[in-house]
């Protein structure tokens, strides 16, 4: 990856706004803090030094998940053996094979070691090197805005009713004064904290049963579809990599001092080998061919996530997934994967084309009243009025989403 891309990956929308709302929730918490415990008493020092403490954490884990990134597989990757290369998947955009639990991430344009996914919130996927630095941001996150709210709603009460105590009370209060636009602000730094414990509290859930399973997102969703092809055999697939939870757990935090887990190499359980899951996978892909279907276009779609141009039904029943919708025109042709009522999802024939020194897989939604079927003879398929297939796409679009 080019050192430009890497140092202004900050440059986004997902880092700028968790960094907006990290400084605006620390800022205010210290306003507050100042005036009922200053500094320069040992308690408020004290106070203030763990929360700074939190914050610093925050940050610190926060831009370790960007800009030490979770591991890329070098473009033109190959195995020592080149007869393990049967057993692997090749990237057409690496131009090269992807190593066992590596994935290509379409925004990140590159193979990504033990790919978990790819969060917007830090421009970067999280995968091998970063997954330890993601989660403890997600801990530390909650623990920050939960220590924010200790401070902001006991300054609100007091700044409330200020008046009241020290016209009554015993003068023991704090005297806290915001006005009605701090009051204001402070009300919104607390919305901004409540949605962050809940939020981040969990994702910080999901991201530590998957460190306990030594699971990534990708790889519970390929395990999900190994047990649904053997749903009718006595026995299910065994994940090779649930080496236990204690197991698991040092491997997430121990990966950088562990020289062994480079990235291409995985410890396995008894029964396993390398090859165990990525074989499963390219039976899976094999299956996905098998039930690929293809479609030629007779109405031009211009790649708008909800045309309205195309009716209610296809502008509201547009799938709701970040994945890319394409845009087709006339005469093309596409292989369809996945159905929906009234969308499809493929991969133009021509699965790249050359851009510069570039190369685009052209693959996504498109609505599906623009495609007709190409059958086995060569005709095309009219539909019907309605634009829906029937039951043998959903009986199978049902499997794939499982």
């Amino acid at each position: 990856m080019a050192s430009h891309v890497r140092y202004t990956r900050v440059l986004h929308w997902g880092p700028l706004i968790a960094l907006i709302i990290i400084t605006y929730i620390s800022l205010y918490s210290i306003y507050c803090a100042m005036q009922w415990w200053p500094v320069h008493t040992l308690g408020g020092f004290l106070h203030m030094a763990v929360y700074l403490t939190w914050e610093s954490l925050i940050l610190y884990n926060f831009f370790n998940s960007i800009y030490v990134g979770p591991g890329t597989v070098p473009l033109g990757w190959e195995p020592e053996k080149m007869e393990d290369t049967q057993f692997l998947q090749y990237c057409v955009i690496c131009e090269g094979y992807k190593p066992p639990r590596s994935h290509h991430c379409r925004k990140c344009q590159r193979c990504i070691m033990k790919m978990d996914h790819h969060c917007p919130w830090i421009n970067n996927c999280v995968g091998h090197k970063n997954h330890l630095s993601f989660t403890a941001f997600l801990l530390y996150a909650p623990i920050g805005c939960a220590h924010s709210l200790c401070i902001i709603i006991p300054s609100m009460y007091w700044a409330m009713y200020r008046t009241y105590y020290h016209r009554y009370g015993r003068g023991e209060e704090p005297d806290v004064f915001l006005t009605v636009n701090a009051f204001i602000a402070g009300m919104f730094a607390v919305g901004l904290s409540i949605g962050v414990v809940l939020a981040v509290g969990g994702l910080l859930f999901l991201q530590v049963r998957s460190i306990l399973r030594n699971e990534t997102g990708v790889e519970t969703w390929i395990k999900d579809k190994a047990n649904y092809r053997r749903r009718d055999d006595s026995e299910e697939f065994v994940y090779p990599y649930n080496l236990g939870r204690w197991a698991n757990w040092c491997m997430v935090c121990h990966c950088r001092r562990r020289p062994e887990l480079d990235g291409f190499w995985w410890p396995v359980r008894d029964g396993c080998d390398q090859y165990t899951f990525t074989v499963e996978q390219l039976e899976q892909k094999k299956d996905k061919r098998e039930h690929s279907v293809e479609y030629v276009i007779k109405k031009p779609y211009s790649g708008t996530i909800c045309p309205i141009y195309m009716g209610p039904r296809v502008c509201f029943g547009s799938p709701c997934t970040d994945e890319p919708r394409i845009r087709v025109c006339k005469g093309d042709h596409t292989i369809v994967t996945r159905w929906k009522r009234h969308w499809l999802y493929g991969t133009k024939a021509l699965d790249t084309m050359q851009i510069g020194n570039t190369k685009k897989r052209e693959r996504g939604w498109f609505p599906r009243q623009c495609a007709v079927e190409v059958l086995n003879d060569g005709f095309v398929d009219q539909p019907e009025a309605d634009g829906y297939r029937g039951s043998v796409e959903d009986s199978f679009n049902t499997k794939k989403d499982r």
